[in-house]
């Protein structure tokens, strides 16, 4: 049963990560992201690690993707032209895939990464393990992000105000 929901949540997490990335539309796009993170909790769900999915849905999927969809909306933007691929772009992709296969098999291979430590009974295990990693170790780093979301949202309000003439005043 368990192989099942793996390979129905794969398959929909894949699906909507393509529709994500080859969605014309913005606001489709944003469903589809949200529709994948959702795929992505339930596999956090099936790994036991429900704190996970939790913020993964609650952080990500209510403030993120909300987010993105208001300023889609607020900026009004229309789907685009169609790509047209060019021969230095499919170059550079294949050159991309291509390291990106050797420098896994290079890892696979050669560069064993060493198991982790397994924690003590219990350690991880509490919401207050977390708390305290967070406003302890993780301080800066959360403060640093809330930070540059400020900043976005701020560039984003000022990026989409109408210019006015100063002819019309």
């Amino acid at each position: 049963m368990e192989s099942i929901a793996f390979v129905i949540l794969s398959a929909l997490t894949l699906a909507c990560a393509l529709g994500v990335v080859l969605g014309k539309n913005a606001v489709n796009g944003a469903m589809c992201m949200l529709l994948c993170l959702a795929g992505i909790a339930g596999l956090f769900v099936q790994l036991r690690a429900f704190l996970l999915a939790f913020v993964l849905i609650l952080v990500y999927g209510g403030a993120v993707v909300m987010l993105f969809l208001f300023i889609v909306m607020l900026l009004d933007m229309q789907g685009g032209q169609p790509w047209r691929f060019r021969r230095a772009q499919v170059v550079g992709t294949l050159v991309s895939a291509a390291l990106l296969i050797c420098g896994l098999n290079l890892l696979t291979v050669r560069g064993r990464l060493p198991s982790p430590v397994p924690p003590a009974a219990g350690v991880g295990s509490s919401l207050s393990y977390y708390a305290y990693q967070l406003f302890t170790t993780y301080m800066l780093p959360t403060q640093v992000i809330g930070f540059l979301l400020l900043i976005a949202m701020l560039g984003v309000i000022v990026l989409s105000r109408r210019h006015r003439d100063p002819a019309d005043s």
